[in-house]
């Protein structure tokens, strides 16, 4: 293997994570972080699988391939045809989380209703992809790319807007970027390059609900939310937390 093959090959392993036979609750965490982080995330194991919306359906116990997108689409896949035997489409809130033993991931979308569980009893293998290909990643850029764009330009958040420091600690972890409006209250903004869920949503509210408590009890906190686009359910998150959400990509 030449210099170059190695350096593709470590760089393609740090964008796949893994873990095999994780307990119910690993890997809950697992799915959860890799939601979060906008990545492909793929289980395979023993599950039923339950669908309401267009109809209604059931699948008893069976040993299943299921993927969930970025996009907010899932897919249920068995042994047999080239077509998902359940599925959802983009733009749809997916979740996960531990029941006892079992571990349970969820896809839903409200316009119209649909919701998808799949409830694995065992599951064999896990994988999460950090992926793109030269065109998406062109166009997606990176956080690092967006923070760039926001401190040279900060009228890309609002005419006034000043930031004063990037990576601000707080007691529930560092804050991309912290600053000031043009009426002297403190912004923070959580920055993500990609479409994003409720995940992104509540982070931001923990480092807003922190600097509240570091901060004198009459401080103005506005919690502000960059991405090129959040689900619907994200949307109605922000509105129920009093946060705000600025449509932004890393690039130009």
């Amino acid at each position: 293997m030449n210099d170059a093959e190695e350096a593709a090959t470590i760089a393609t392993a740090e964008r796949v994570r893994a873990v095999t036979e994780p307990s119910a609750s690993d890997a809950a965490d697992f799915v959860t972080n890799a939601i979060s982080r906008g990545e492909l995330v793929t289980l395979f194991g023993r599950c039923t699988v339950d669908y309401e919306g267009r109809a209604a359906s059931e699948l008893g116990p069976g040993d299943r391939h299921v993927m969930l997108k970025p996009d907010g689409a899932a897919l249920v896949h068995t042994d047999e045809g080239q077509q998902p035997v359940n599925w959802q489409p983009p733009g749809c809130d997916h979740a996960a989380s531990a029941d006892g033993d079992a571990l349970i991931v969820e896809s839903h979308r409200s316009t119209p209703e649909e919701y998808l569980a799949v409830h694995f009893s065992a599951v064999a293998h896990a994988v999460a992809y950090d992926v793109s290909d030269p065109e998406s990643l062109e166009l997606s850029g990176t956080e690092a790319d967006l923070k760039e764009r926001i401190l040279e330009d900060p009228t890309l958040i609002e005419a006034g807007f000043r930031p004063l420091a990037t990576e601000r600690e707080t007691p529930a972890g560092a804050v991309d970027i912290y600053g000031k409006d043009d009426s002297g209250r403190t912004v923070v903004l959580e920055l993500k390059r990609r479409r994003v869920g409720p995940d992104a949503v509540g982070q931001l509210s923990r480092y807003v609900e922190a600097l509240q408590r570091d901060l004198h009890a009459d401080a103005e906190i506005r919690g502000v939310l960059v991405a090129p686009s959040v689900t619907e359910r994200a949307e109605a998150l922000l509105a129920e937390n009093g946060l705000e959400f600025v449509p932004l990509t890393p690039d130009a």
